[in-house]
């Protein structure tokens, strides 16, 4: 089984530390609803249990493998593209997670894309909350 079946099975049970060991410890993941990457295992980590709660009916649909040029080093880099519908907030989401994997097979950048555009904004506010209420992002500014 290769990484990106590993890293579907680990998604479909939901769990964390299979996660945790296909990432590298430098893991970059692109968000879609923030610009800054989430950078690290243990960022990215505390992401994926925040997805975990967040996505409803999450299912991938789709697998296409190859090579792809990263976008931290802009190296080429085995590939893998699964697609995948969910729903969060209420609203259908279609998405890719898009998997860079290093040497070892293991995932060192990962990208989410997902439309429509009111999917993102609802996974967006889902996601924060999720992240702040675990203590990974700070909450809103109160006056």
């Amino acid at each position: 089984m290769d990484t990106s079946e590993r890293f579907r099975a680990a998604v479909d049970d939901r769990d964390l530390a299979a996660l945790g060991d296909l990432l590298t410890d430098d893991v970059r993941l692109y968000s879609p609803v923030t610009f800054t990457p989430f950078e690290g295992k243990p960022a990215v980590l505390g992401l994926f249990g925040v997805l975990l709660r967040t996505f409803e009916n999450f299912r991938y649909i789709g697998h296409f493998t190859g090579t792809a040029q990263t976008g931290t080093d802009a190296t080429t880099a085995p590939s893998a593209v699964l697609l995948f519908r969910a729903e969060a907030g209420g609203k259908e989401i279609h998405g890719i997670d898009l998997l860079h994997f290093d040497d070892d097979g293991r995932i060192k950048e990962f990208t989410v894309m997902v439309r429509p555009r009111s999917a993102v904004h609802a996974l967006g506010e889902a996601v924060l909350a999720g992240l702040v209420a675990d203590g990974l992002a700070p909450g809103p500014a109160r006056s």
